[in-house]
C-alpha cells in the first residue's frame, strides 16, 4: 500500500495509457498523480519507475516520480502533479514567437532525455527498425483502407534504409509531442506520460512531430532548432522522413479498431505529410522551410 495518505482521489481521463491515473490530494492539500497499472505488469513497470528515476535526476521538467509499489488494485506509481494547461490545447492561442520559444525549450529538453544510453548488447538497429518497417508495410498492404498516394511512403522507406545504418541507440520517452506537454502556471514546459519509453535511435523520436506541426508549425520548427543548436543536418531530414513513412503507414490499421473519427484523423494526417513533403519527394518539410525565422 502507497506510504503517502490521500484523502481525495478524482479520476484523470486523459491519454491513451492503459493505465488507471487519479489526482489525489493529501492531508496538507497537496495534490499527486497516481498511476496504477495491472498487477501482472510489476516488472515492466518497476523498470519504467528505475529509468524515469534516471530522467528526473537529469532535471527534465516532469511529473516527478516518489514512490513506486504493490497495493490492492495493482502497481502503483506516486508523481507530482503538474498544474497547468495542456499544450496541444492552448499553443494555437499564443503567438508564433512564443510557440517557437517553447518549441526551442521541447527540443532542448529531449537532447536531455536522450542523454540516457541503451542497455549493452542490445539489437543493431538497422536490423530492428527494418524488421519494423517490413511489418508496417505489411500492415498497411493488408488493410483495407489506402491512402490517396500511400505508395509514396513504401518507396520511400525502401529507398532510404541505408541510412538506418550506424545509427546509435538511447533512451527515448517514446512518444514525444505536445499531447504529452503542459505549460504550468509557472510557464514552464513539462513533459508527461513516459509510460511508453523504449531504447531507439534517438532521431526516430521526431516521428510524432507530425502532431505538433498540426498543432503549431512555429513550435514544430523550434523543437528541431533546439535539438540540433539551429545546425540541422540532411541527414537527419532524410531519417526522418522514413521514421514519419513508417509510422504513417501502421496508422490507419491502428485506427480501425477505434471508429471512423480515428480512420478520418489519420486519413487527413497522411494527406497533410504528403502536402509538406511533396509527395515524398523533398524530405525537408514546409512546416520547416517556409517558417519565416
Amino acid at each position: 500500500m502507497p506510504e503517502m495518505k490521500f484523502v481525495s482521489k478524482e479520476p484523470v481521463d486523459k491519454g491513451w495509457s492503459g493505465d488507471k491515473k487519479y489526482c489525489v490530494t493529501d492531508t496538507k492539500g497537496e495534490k499527486f498523480l497516481l498511476r496504477v497499472s495491472p498487477a501482472e505488469q510489476y516488472e515492466r513497470k518497476k523498470s519504467e519507475y528505475e529509468l524515469i528515476c534516471r530522467v528526473a535526476a537529469l532535471g527534465v521538467p516532469m511529473c516527478r516520480p516518489l514512490e513506486f509499489g504493490r497495493s490492492d488494485e495493482g502497481v502503483y506509481l506516486i508523481q507530482t502533479w503538474i498544474d497547468g494547461v495542456d499544450a496541444e490545447e492552448n499553443l494555437h492561442k499564443l503567438t508564433g514567437e512564443a510557440q517557437y520559444s517553447y518549441g526551442l525549450e521541447a527540443g532542448r529538453i529531449l537532447k536531455e532525455i536522450h542523454k540516457i544510453p541503451a542497455p549493452e548488447g542490445i539489437e543493431d538497429w538497422e536490423s530492428y527498425f527494418n524488421r519494423k518497417a517490413d511489418r508496417k508495410i505489411r500492415m498497411y498492404e493488408e488493410c483495407p483502407i489506402k491512402y490517396e498516394n500511400g505508395q509514396a511512403f513504401i518507396d520511400y522507406i525502401n529507398a532510404h534504409r541505408r541510412l538506418l545504418s550506424g545509427r546509435p541507440r538511447t533512451y527515448q520517452h517514446g512518444d514525444y509531442h505536445v499531447g504529452n506537454m503542459m505549460i504550468g502556471r509557472d510557464k514552464q514546459l513539462y513533459i508527461i506520460d513516459f509510460d511508453r519509453n523504449d531504447f531507439g535511435d534517438p532521431w526516430e523520436e521526431f516521428n510524432r512531430i507530425v502532431w505538433c506541426a498540426q498543432a503549431a508549425p512555429s513550435f514544430a520548427a523550434g523543437m528541431v532548432d533546439g535539438y540540433f543548436n539551429n545546425a540541422v543536418p540532411m541527414e537527419f531530414w532524410e531519417l526522418l522522413a522514413l521514421y514519419i513513412s513508417s509510422n504513417t503507414l501502421s496508422s490507419v490499421p491502428w485506427a480501425i479498431p477505434f471508429g471512423d473519427e480515428q480512420i478520418k484523423v489519420m486519413i487527413n494526417q497522411a494527406e497533410d505529410i504528403l502536402g509538406w513533403y511533396d509527395n515524398m519527394k523533398n524530405p525537408v518539410p514546409a512546416w520547416y522551410s517556409n517558417l519565416a525565422r
